[in-house]
């Protein structure tokens, strides 16, 4: 048993060391933001979807980003907690700081909106933003719109962030999507997904997210039970060198808004 879990720590160290290694060496694959802004009340609400709407979705699109996805929580699952989740993939890290340089400086922008970006420090238009900064997986390595249809409102687009409780438990949970096979399963099935990637910054870390979506809540438990009750699944999850790669999961059930990309 000791020789076995020996050979365990030594192979998940030299995963760590070639995960960080193809990191150094990768050139392809995009990177993506993820900004989350919570809101109070029904004003912040109003002030912040004209912003998004009118403001930044079009100021994201003078800089060439041309996928914006802007999402809302499920009426029906929506606690105390309203939410904007705002995502768009950008080429090169980089381009996350000129990115902001040339929103500061965009006179259209600031012209048009400054309800929003101006509100007086007593009627703030959101209690905060966070910014998740994260690069797609190998298997997928960019982002993809979803091909869903229907009502907006019906639709589910499924955001699920996955926390590991050491950095070579989340690589090895990466491999899982990867080599693993489960981005594939995903595929056969017919998840629809929009990303996968795993989080370079972030509040929560180590930790990777992924989005998928379905057509209305329907599809989507049909969907995740085929996936539980397949043959890959089942051997992955009864896998040993797969075990205990999860510390923490959220789930986030959205519908895109009207003026979403995606």
């Amino acid at each position: 048993m000791k020789t076995i879990r020996m050979f365990h720590f030594f192979f998940m160290i030299l995963l760590l060391i070639t995960h960080l290694k193809g990191q150094a060496q990768e050139s392809s694959g995009e990177y993506y933001v993820l900004q989350i802004y919570t809101l109070a009340n029904a004003e912040q609400e109003a002030l912040t979807d004209a912003y998004l709407q009118k403001g930044l979705l079009p100021a994201l699109k003078r800089q060439e980003i041309s996928s914006v996805g802007v999402f809302k929580w499920r009426t029906e699952l929506q606690d105390s907690i309203t939410q904007r989740f705002v995502l768009y993939p950008i080429s090169s890290p980089e381009l996350l700081n000129t990115l902001k340089d040339s929103l500061d400086k965009d006179d259209e922008l600031w012209k048009n909106n400054r309800s929003f970006l101006e509100a007086s420090h007593d009627q703030p238009p959101f209690n905060r933003i966070e910014t998740i900064f994260l690069k797609a997986f190998k298997e997928m390595p960019v982002m993809r719109a979803s091909g869903v249809e229907g009502k907006r409102e019906d639709r589910v687009y499924e955001l699920r962030s996955y926390e590991s409780p050491t950095q070579a438990l989340f690589i090895n949970k990466v491999h899982m999507f990867n080599e693993g096979g489960e981005v594939a399963l995903f595929d056969r099935l017919g998840f629809n997904a929009v990303f996968y990637a795993e989080v370079l910054a972030g509040p929560r870390m180590p930790n990777l997210m992924y989005m998928t979506t379905f057509k209305d809540m329907e599809t989507r438990d049909r969907l995740w039970k085929a996936f539980v009750d397949s043959p890959e699944w089942q051997g992955l999850i009864n896998d040993p060198y797969y075990n205990n790669n999860i510390s923490k999961a959220d789930i986030m059930l959205l519908y895109p808004t009207e003026y979403s990309d995606y």
